[in-house]
């Protein structure tokens, strides 16, 4: 079994009765003309390969089901809302996801459709999973800046920077970290005031600008790599959600490594 996903971009403006069709899919397809709504929609699909094409499904025929099935939806509840003067919270967020997912069922021979993820922003996003449509993910990034040294007293030098290399620095080095935290709610219950509230105070406050090694104590005795990192902000975050279930955490340490944890269970 492969999972294929595929983003597809497309703007609608509220302003207009139709957008225009643009022609940069890579950009977005619808264009739009002047100030509108950008989206990035995420589908993802779970089927075998085809042994002649080598495909799951052409990523042509994954874009144009999205543009005829997907972008009608969304631009009539953007039309419909703007002119009604309406707020579209993540409910109705999650109630767009589930109607496009209606449109698409059987657009995609024998592959299924596994998950819809829609980015509200570079650094948010909502995704409904299909085995448990009722919930929603929500998932936002939060940047901190820290310094770590990796060293294990136990080594002799010369292992340690055989080991840990220029991160066995004596004097430390820096990160710009990215931590993406990403919750499971049911649709409406979420505050996201209240979500990064939690985040910021609970994990943010505590790494950012600090010496991992010198200023956080549960990294006096654990090495404070990106792995145990991913675990000390899940240990800091777990259960402190109102009205959400924390999933997963990915900690980024650099744009060629991170790493993800979703606790010792299934989440």
């Amino acid at each position: 079994m492969h999972k294929l996903a595929r983003r597809v971009r497309f703007s609608i403006n509220p302003f207009l009765a139709e957008d225009s069709t643009g022609f940069n899919s890579y950009c977005s397809k619808p264009a739009c003309e002047g100030l509108s709504v950008f989206f990035e929609l995420t589908v993802e699909l779970a089927g075998a390969v085809d042994s002649e094409t080598g495909f799951v499904v052409n990523v042509a025929d994954i874009d144009e089901a999205i543009r005829q099935n997907v972008v009608p939806v969304f631009s009539g509840h953007i039309r419909r809302y703007f002119r009604e003067g309406k707020h579209t919270g993540l409910g109705e967020i999650a109630d767009l996801l589930k109607k496009s997912s209606d449109k698409l069922k059987g657009k995609f021979a024998k592959a299924k459709i596994d998950k819809l993820s829609l980015s509200l922003n570079p650094f948010r996003k909502v995704a409904i999973d299909f085995e448990e449509s009722r919930m929603i993910y929500f998932s936002e990034k939060f940047d901190f800046a820290a310094t770590h040294k990796l060293w294990n007293e136990d080594f002799t030098e010369e292992q340690n920077f055989k080991v840990f290399g220029k991160c066995a620095n004596p004097s430390g080095h820096g990160h710009n970290y990215v931590a993406e935290v990403t919750v499971k709610a049911e649709p409406g219950r979420l505050s996201i005031c209240e979500f990064e509230k939690t985040v910021d105070e609970n994990l943010i406050q505590l790494v950012d600008h600090k010496n991992l090694n010198v200023d956080v104590p549960y990294f006096a005795k654990i090495q404070p790599t990106v792995e145990n990192l991913a675990v000390f902000a899940w240990e800091r975050l777990e259960g402190r959600f109102e009205n959400a279930k924390l999933h997963c955490v990915n900690m980024q340490e650099t744009d060629k490594t991170y790493c993800s944890y979703y606790g010792q269970k299934d989440n």
